[in-house]
């Protein structure tokens, strides 16, 4: 008898966890889009990673427990960052080229 763990195969490892095959987004169909929000807690089909500074970091981290102390919302890390890029991209579909977005990435240029 083996002691050896019994695995999942690829086929349960790799298996689609997003919309069936053929569904196609709304900005690539031209659809209208409803208002923009950040995803609530839930399973998240893609991932990026980001890399930000130990400053930016620290400040997520503040506004989270300022979230939870002051106004009694737990929430992660990364439902404050998805919130945040709603509310940027939010801003940049309704002011383009005023937008915050298209301000800032200038004057960093």
């Amino acid at each position: 008898m083996t002691r050896r763990p019994s695995l999942p195969g690829a086929d349960e490892l790799f298996r689609p966890t997003g919309p069936a095959d053929g569904v196609t987004p709304g900005w690539l169909t031209g659809a209208p889009e409803p208002a923009r929000r950040g995803s609530p807690r839930q399973k998240h089909t893609s991932k990026i990673t980001v890399y930000v500074s130990d400053e930016e970091l620290l400040a997520i981290e503040h506004a989270r427990l300022a979230l939870r102390g002051t106004h009694g919302l737990a929430v992660d890390r990364g439902r404050i960052v998805r919130e945040a890029i709603a509310v940027v991209l939010a801003d940049f579909d309704e002011h383009g080229e005023e937008s915050v977005l298209v301000r800032r990435l200038r004057h960093d240029e």
